[in-house]
């Protein structure tokens, strides 16, 4: 069997990557340093590493060890507000992170595939849908690091020759996202919805995102290991938040009044990514429509909190 690494791989994305890498007969390195990822999220038959990917003293001995045959890069500081509070730290993680990757990758000789972001790498001027060739304004650091990460991707792909694939997503949903914290609105609103209470919808229902689900991303990852470009992975759909409120609360069998404030800093209003040129040169397209993927997220994702409310009573 193939050994191959996944930085991220305790996260929501990454365990998902994981465990189709495991079904794929791959022997897998998950590198993570638990900040935002849990270890119970981790695979039992993957190898778990606890460690920050800006620590290159302690990345390098372990890829070096496991002298992948490819890098699932998914480990990020993935907050907007966090970065705008911590652009530094936000910098050491997506930039320098995966600069120690990339590093990393030459000297084992391994494509990297790196998860960038899209809507917000690309800004608020873009056309709708966005191609991959609109150059990029991200309004908070986080995108501005996501950027910065891609320009080093390429820059390291065409001096080393190795394969390097930059996928840029679209909002991503499904089982094991996080109701907790700023991102994973599917999960928030889950959650909500689950428990009874109102949740909060930024920018008045408004804003528009591409929701992906995760199988499909997962798909791509795998599609695109060793295979050179940048792609946007998402389903070309523009939602409204208000829409994607409205299909959960039906799933739910809920009537419940959403609070409605303004966008936080550093959101974007509209977003939606053409993802034509991964379905031309990866075969890839989404698969899961939104609103079936939505209602099987939410059945999901309530057995998860129900578990999770079981084992803390």
């Amino acid at each position: 069997m193939t050994r191959v690494v996944v930085t991220g791989g305790a996260g929501f994305i990454g365990s998902h990557v994981v465990d189709a890498l495991l079904a794929d007969g791959r022997e897998v390195t998950v590198i993570d340093d638990l900040s935002s990822g849990r270890r119970e999220r981790v695979n039992p038959n993957a190898d778990l590493e606890v460690i920050d990917i800006s620590d290159a003293a302690a990345l390098d001995p372990v890829i070096d060890a496991a002298r992948p045959a490819a890098i699932y890069h998914l480990g990020a500081q993935a907050s907007v507000t966090v970065s705008v509070a911590d652009p530094r730290r936000d910098m050491e993680v997506n930039v320098l992170g995966t600069l120690n990757l990339l590093e990393a990758a030459r000297r084992v000789e391994a494509p990297l595939i790196f998860t960038s972001t899209g809507g917000a790498l690309y800004g608020n001027e873009a056309p709708i849908p966005t191609p991959e060739t609109f150059i990029p304004s991200p309004l908070a650091p986080y995108g501005a690091s996501k950027w910065a990460a891609e320009a080093y991707v390429n820059t390291w792909a065409n001096s080393s020759g190795l394969p390097h694939a930059v996928l840029r997503l679209g909002n991503v949903y499904g089982p094991r996202q996080s109701p907790h914290g700023e991102a994973g609105v599917v999960a928030i609103f889950a959650h909500a919805l689950w428990s009874g209470e109102a949740p909060k919808v930024f920018g008045f229902g408004k804003p528009t995102r591409d929701y992906v689900h995760v199988s499909d991303v997962v798909a791509a990852a795998l599609r695109a290991t060793g295979v050179s470009g940048t792609f946007n992975i998402a389903t070309g759909v523009e939602t409204p938040v208000s829409a994607l409120f409205e299909i959960l609360a039906a799933a739910a069998s809920r009537e419940v009044e959403p609070t409605l404030l303004p966008l936080r800093e550093g959101e974007l209003e509209r977003s939606c990514l053409d993802p034509s040129v991964a379905a031309e040169a990866l075969g890839w397209r989404a698969t899961i429509g939104l609103e079936a993927g939505l209602r099987q997220t939410f059945a999901e994702l309530v057995a998860e909190f129900e578990s999770s409310e079981r084992a803390t009573a």
